[in-house]
């Protein structure tokens, strides 16, 4: 699994013009789900995010968790983040899971998390959705976890 995540004061997925999932200040996630992701890989990364420490605290110092500042979270599937791009010029998505296997486990990574008591929206698995963010900072990670070290 891959994700880019970025901590927000606001963002909105909409779907053919209406919002389907909107929070205040938080984190957005773009979720990307490989062929080789599990179960256990989804709940790592829920964690992972959960308490990653990239709020500021009152000294300025990232110290602080979305558990930490009760904001929410925006998980958006996004396949494109499967992409290999090391041959050629057009990204081949072969590595990305079935899209079945990947919305089941786009659904495990947000049930873990509000197993955490985090707030979670969502987009709409497969949708064309346009996603609108103010990034607070800007602070992006980009967390990988599977094949190597979150």
């Amino acid at each position: 699994m891959r994700t880019v995540i970025q901590r927000v004061s606001r963002a909105a997925v909409r779907v053919d013009g209406r919002v389907v999932g909107e929070i205040g200040a938080g984190l957005v996630i773009l979720l990307g789900v490989a062929e080789s992701d599990d179960d256990a890989e989804a709940e790592r990364l829920a964690g992972k995010v959960a308490r990653l420490r990239i709020f500021e605290n009152d000294d300025g110092r990232f110290d602080r968790s979305v558990l930490d500042t009760g904001g929410g979270i925006l998980a958006v599937s996004q396949f494109t983040l499967i992409a290999d791009t090391a041959k050629g010029n057009r990204p081949s998505f072969a590595e990305a899971a079935a899209p079945a296997e990947a919305e089941r486990l786009y659904e495990r990574f947000c049930a873990a998390l509000r197993d955490l008591d985090v707030e979670v929206e969502t987009g709409i698995f497969g949708a064309r959705m346009d996603v609108e963010l103010v990034n607070d900072g800007p602070v992006t990670i980009v967390l990988d976890v599977g094949a190597g070290p979150a």
